[in-house]
């Protein structure tokens, strides 16, 4: 078989098992590009699994429970931190956020200083927009 016919018989193939996967699963593919929009995935109460009797009754625990709370852990972790890992840390966020636009890198570092106002002010300094 010629590669081209090879190559376009295998797409077929795979794009085939995609959506009897995604199909199974309950995802739609996206129709822009085919990948899965995990981001429109709504919660089904209907469908939810009942609670599990165990030593008393265990149930479904809801991520959103703690919605209230994004920076006591991440703060816990950066005062747990010596100033030499600190300082790793700013410089090792400030390779990886690299050449994202400026908005984003402003956005990161508004929540590192919620966390704690020295991560927010050392990963400022690290990627030159103190």
């Amino acid at each position: 078989m010629p590669l081209l016919l090879t190559y376009i018989f295998s797409r077929k193939v795979i794009d085939e098992f995609e959506h009897e996967r995604t199909a199974d699963a309950g995802f739609a593919p996206d129709e822009r590009n085919g990948s899965l929009n995990v981001y429109s995935l709504q919660e089904q109460p209907e469908v939810k699994e009942p609670p599990l009797a165990l030593s008393g009754a265990a149930d479904h625990w809801s991520h959103r429970a703690d919605d209230d709370d994004y920076y006591s852990q991440p703060r816990d972790l950066f005062q747990l931190m010596s100033p030499a890992q600190q300082q790793m840390l700013f410089e090792n966020t400030a390779r990886a956020m690299g050449d994202a636009p400026e908005e984003i890198k402003l956005r990161h570092i508004g929540n590192c200083t919620k966390a704690d106002p020295a991560y927010g002010a050392g990963v400022a300094k690290a990627l030159g927009l103190s």
